[in-house]
């Protein structure tokens, strides 16, 4: 799962409209993004599996970016953050529920190895990653969905907001493809690396929305 969890982020602007797109995506890919800064520090570990070549990750440790009861964790943090900050609720509700967002999309295409909580935890995984096609349509429907609602919702300023998101949008489906199709990762090290890479989007993402309005529909 991939765009389908920023798919969640430009959804969510039409429920949060005081709250910028990058701050969504964080909230939405928190996880992902927590995970490879663990990966470097050698706190959570992945396995690559280069003769399975459609899944070459085997999750093997990560409690503190994915386990259940550590996500709920966050959850709460980011509403608490939200309602710090902004001072209202519905906002805060909307930031948990797009970290909460997350754990929820990755249990229908990971095969079991997502924990309950720390330690040893029975995994959980609805194993959609089996069918390529499957999980493309999945990914590809909340996509489109969220980034309807996000048109929507919002209206250019001016031409970088124009035509801004349409770049973003565009980088994010082609860094998908690129990891459906692209070589099997040579290290951990580089996994976590490329995964730092998705601040690049994080980053956009406040560029284009403020170069956009919220508009009320």
């Amino acid at each position: 799962m991939f765009i389908g969890h920023f798919g969640i982020g430009f959804g969510a602007k039409k429920y949060a409209p005081k709250l910028s797109l990058g701050t969504l995506f964080i909230a939405a890919q928190f996880l992902d993004l927590l995970w490879p800064t663990l990966l470097l520090l050698n706190v959570e570990h992945v396995e690559i599996n280069a003769k399975n070549a459609k899944v070459p990750l085997n999750f093997t440790d990560y409690p503190i970016s994915h386990s259940l009861l550590l996500v709920l964790l966050w959850s709460f943090l980011f509403a608490g953050l939200g309602w710090l900050i902004r001072k209202d609720a519905r906002t805060a509700v909307i930031l948990g529920v797009c970290v909460l967002s997350h754990w929820i999309l990755d249990l229908i295409v990971h095969f079991p190895d997502l924990p309950l909580y720390p330690g040893n935890s029975t995994k959980f995984g609805f194993s959609l990653w089996g069918s390529v096609a499957g999980t493309a349509v999945v990914e590809g429907i909340i996509f489109i969905l969220g980034l309807v609602w996000y048109l929507q919702s919002t209206r250019a300023k001016n031409a970088a907001g124009k035509w801004g998101i349409w770049l973003l949008a565009g980088l994010l489906v082609l860094a998908h493809v690129s990891s459906l199709f692209g070589p099997v990762p040579p290290t951990v090290k580089a996994i976590a690396w490329a995964g730092q890479l998705q601040w690049i989007f994080v980053i956009l993402a406040y560029w284009v929305d403020h170069n956009r309005r919220y508009f009320k529909s």
